[in-house]
Parts: structure tokens; C-alpha cells; sequence
């Protein structure tokens, strides 16, 4: 495995991914303590935002994995292969438009936002636009192009945050000059709003960037070479659609389950607390973007076993890593949302551990794929997908947003456990277990040490705390650097 190749480019997609969404979850404070948590405005986001995440794994139907596949396949031209996958996506999109908007008041209504159908449409037009990048950011990654990747991403981040800065902290400033402002601002939600259109602003000046791209339009679309694709993409589609329910469902149910202004008030608390646990699967995402062309591009070296081992092994190592360094400075990091919303900080651990789940699913997921068995993927993310969704169902109304963490947790550990026993007999990998269970059990005793006076009843002085752990964290780290060099 070139572990020197995978380092390099998972730091700039890291560059653009990581420091990106973390310069954007930067107005994660902003709307917190502008957007109070008992007018559930921030719930209107976390669940708008939950639905344009499932639409978009449908809008892209898996054409990003299977674009990398048949790039790399003998006798593919990978000119074709971009441009009718450019063209397939496109199309739908657009389908998806007409659609979305010859019926955009009864979707508002049943969505429950029938005084705001401009924010439907609002996402739907971000959604759209957002699936066809897709697949240019993919060609981004297939080329080996990270900095033109990165800037593109940042084209999108930057003038995002300063229209929301302006939003939040200029506008009502404004208000004694210009009463027509206060009356928009009122009119939407309280600036809540306007974070939908300052979004579908930023993503269509990305579209600028992709003016080279859009040349894969003029490709000749090839009906043979479609067929083949779809064939290999539908389960991935299925795949992709039930990975993203695992990810979302909780949040577009929970207004269902527990209706009413209470229930936007804790989904909002909810998505809030979420947010701080989101840096495991900022790393998921940007090991991914590094890490699936290289996989591909050996797809066909018999050492690509020993690849998938070596990549599980990094991955848990890190990621664990990551979860402790969260814990451990969570009397910092805490401040990152307002404190009305400390309520829900419970989850964070739960929510990151599902958050682990899914990225050790998804380095298992290379057996189906690289054997073309993409319909065992769906099945299996199918079942974690029904978990769940069932553990949602059955105890939201009870248990409120702490069903939502507990149902990921449970659907992904179970995603992952079936891939692991199936993936054993169909693509044997050479998996380092004793070295993966020693860092689990060794983040799992940092974990209970930082977490115990919590467990008791106490509370140590947060600068105890971080101290404490501090120490423990330098000593995982150490044994990490370690295994690293054995490389």
C-alpha cells in the first residue's frame, strides 16, 4: 500500500473537507445563540438539511462509485464514462425539479412547512445542483486534482459563512434604518430563512469553477456503455439511499413522531449537540475521498487485501483518536453551542461512536464492490436502515432525541457486524485484530477514566479533567505514532 500517497492526499482532501466543514460549523455557534433554543428555529435546519441529504443520494443514485469503477475497468473510455454519467445525473436532476415544483404546496404541506414553501423550493434547486457537482468533484478525485478540489470547496464555504454572518450579525443592526428588513427577517423565520438562500446563492457560484467540466456534456452519451452502469449502480443506489436513512431518518421522522413545537425544540437541541460530533465523520469523509480511488486504481493487485487491512487498521487507530481528543476537551468544546442546548451533550459519544461504525462499515464495504456483489451492500444497509428506523418508531415518543443516537448506534453496529461475517467468506482480508482490539480496548479504559466522575454523580474541575486527560491522550497517541512507523 502507498502510504505515503494515501497521507498526502487525505491531508489536502482533508484541507477542504475538515477545515472546510469546520470553518462552516463555525455558524453552528452563530445560530445557537442567535436562534433561541426554545423557538425550535434551529430544528427547521437540522430537518430541512436531513431531507436534502437523502435527496441527494438519490439524485446521484451511486454514479460517483460507479464512475470510479468503470474508469478503471479494461476496455472503458473513461471520456464516455464521465460524460454519460454527467448526462444521467443531470437529467434526473432536472426531473426532480419539474417535479418538485408542479406540486410545491402540497410537498410544503406535507412536509409541514405549507407557510414556507419557498424553502422547499429553495432546497430543491440546492439539491439538484449539488448532485450534478457530485459528479465533477468526482472526476476532481479520479484525475488526482485535490487543489482544484480544494478551492472549489472553499468557493462555496467562505462567502457561505460571511452571507450568514451578515444575516445574523449585521441585519438586525439594521432594523431602526430600514423597518422593511425587520418585517423580512420576521417573515422568515428570523433569519432562519434566508440560511436557505444564501446556501442556493453560494452553490451556484460554484458552478462557475466546473466551466472546464462541463465540457464532459459534449460527449457522446452512450446507450451500451449506460445500460452497464445502471446495472452496476442500482445497488449502490439502494446502498447509498439506506446509508443516508442511517444518517437522516431520525431527523426527518422526529417532527412525526413527537409533533408540535416540542418537538422542533428538542430536534433542534438535538442537531445542535450532533454538530460537536461530527469531526469523526469529517475524517470518514475525507479518508474516503482519498482513499476509494487508490483502492480501485489496485483493484486488480494481488496485494489489494493487504491495502483494505492496512487502511481498517489507520482508520480505527485515528478515528479513536479523535473521539477521545473530543471527549477529553469537551469543557471547551461545549462553548461551541449555546448553553440552553447543553441539555442534549449526552449524546455526543453515542452519536460518535455510530459515527465509527459507519466508517469501519464503510472500509469493510470494499469486498462487495471490488467483486461487483454491490447488491450485498444494499441489503445489509437495508437492515441497519430497519433498526434503526424501528428503535426510532418505537421510543422517539418516549425517549425523545436519546432514541435518535441509540437507533444510529444500533443500525450501524449492525451494518457492520453482517458486512464483517459475510465479507469474511466472500473476500478474505488479512484484518490486524490484535492490534485493532488493543487500541479498542485501550480507547474504551481512557473513555471510562475521563468519563467515571460523570458516572458517579461528581464533576471534576474542567481543567482537571482536561489535564488528566491530556496525559492519557498523549499516550495513545504515542502508541499510535508507533504503530504508524511500523508501516
Amino acid at each position: 500500500m502507498n502510504l505515503k500517497s494515501l497521507a498526502k492526499d487525505t491531508a489536502i482532501y482533508g484541507l477542504s473537507s475538515i477545515v472546510g466543514r469546520f470553518l462552516n460549523y463555525l455558524l453552528v455557534p452563530v445560530y445557537t445563540y442567535k436562534i433561541a433554543a426554545g423557538s425550535g428555529g434551529y430544528g427547521i435546519v437540522t430537518n430541512l438539511y436531513a431531507y436534502t441529504a437523502l435527496l441527494l443520494a438519490l439524485l446521484t443514485f451511486g454514479m460517483e462509485t460507479t464512475m470510479f469503477r468503470f474508469s478503471n475497468k479494461d476496455g472503458e473510455d473513461p471520456r464516455k464514462v464521465y460524460g454519460t454519467s454527467l448526462k444521467m445525473v443531470g437529467a434526473l436532476g432536472l426531473v426532480f425539479l419539474a417535479a418538485v415544483f408542479a406540486f410545491l404546496c402540497p410537498v410544503s404541506g406535507a412536509m409541514g412547512y405549507a407557510a414556507h414553501p419557498e424553502y422547499v423550493g429553495c432546497m430543491a434547486v440546492i439539491v439538484a445542483m449539488d448532485a450534478f457537482q457530485a459528479i465533477m468533484f468526482s472526476k476532481l478525485r479520479l484525475d488526482r486534482r485535490p487543489l482544484k478540489f480544494m478551492a472549489l470547496k472553499f468557493a462555496f464555504i467562505i462567502p457561505n459563512i460571511l452571507l450568514n454572518l451578515f444575516i445574523f450579525l449585521v441585519i438586525p443592526r439594521l432594523f431602526g434604518t430600514y423597518p422593511a428588513l425587520e418585517q423580512m427577517y420576521v417573515r422568515f423565520d428570523y433569519g432562519v430563512g434566508l440560511i436557505f438562500f444564501a446556501n442556493l446563492l453560494c452553490t451556484s457560484l460554484v458552478m462557475l469553477g466546473f466551466i472546464p467540466e462541463l465540457r464532459g456534456l459534449g460527449v457522446r452519451f452512450d446507450k451500451a456503455l449506460a445500460r452497464r452502469m445502471l446495472a452496476y449502480t442500482w445497488p449502490l443506489l439502494l446502498l447509498s439511499l439506506v446509508g443516508i436513512l442511517n444518517q437522516v431518518a431520525d431527523k426527518i421522522l422526529f417532527p412525526y413522531l413527537m409533533p408540535g413545537p416540542e418537538g422542533r425544540v428538542q430536534l433542534g437541541i438535538y442537531g445542535a449537540c450532533v454538530k460537536i460530533a461530527m469531526i469523526v465523520a469529517l475524517l470518514t469523509q475525507a479518508f474516503r475521498y482519498a482513499y476509494e480511488p487508490i483502492v480501485f486504481n489496485g483493484s486488480r493487485s494481488k496485494d489489494s487485501p493487504e491495502t483494505l487491512a492496512d487502511g481498517m487498521k489507520y482508520f480505527i487507530i485515528f478515528t479513536l483518536l479523535a473521539f477521545l481528543a473530543v471527549m477529553v476537551y469537551m469543557p471547551l468544546l461545549r462553548h461551541f453551542i449555546q448553553p440552553d442546548y447543553w441539555v442534549g451533550l449526552g449524546v455526543v459519544p453515542v452519536v460518535m461512536m455510530a459515527e465509527l461504525f459507519m466508517g469501519v462499515y464503510f472500509n469493510l464495504s470494499f469486498w462487495y464492490k471490488l467483486t461487483d456483489q454491490t447488491w450485498w451492500g444494499a441489503v445489509m444497509s437495508a437492515v441497519g436502515a430497519a433498526v434503526m428506523i424501528a428503535i426510532n418508531v418505537i421510543f422517539v415518543p418516549r425517549f425523545g432525541y436519546w432514541a435518535c443516537a441509540w437507533g444510529g448506534f444500533a443500525g450501524y453496529g449492525t451494518a457492520m457486524l453482517m458486512s464483517w461475517l459475510i465479507g469474511r467468506g466472500k473476500y478474505p482480508v488479512p484484518y490486524d485484530m490484535k492490534s485493532i482490539i488493543g487500541f479498542v480496548l485501550l480507547a474504551a479504559v481512557i473513555f471510562a477514566a475521563v468519563s467515571l466522575p460523570g458516572w458517579m454523580g461528581g464533576e471534576l474541575k474542567p481543567w482537571v479533567q482536561m489535564l488528566g486527560g491530556t496525559i492519557l491522550l498523549a499516550g495513545y497517541a504515542a502508541l499510535a505514532w508507533k504503530q504508524l512507523k511500523r508501516a
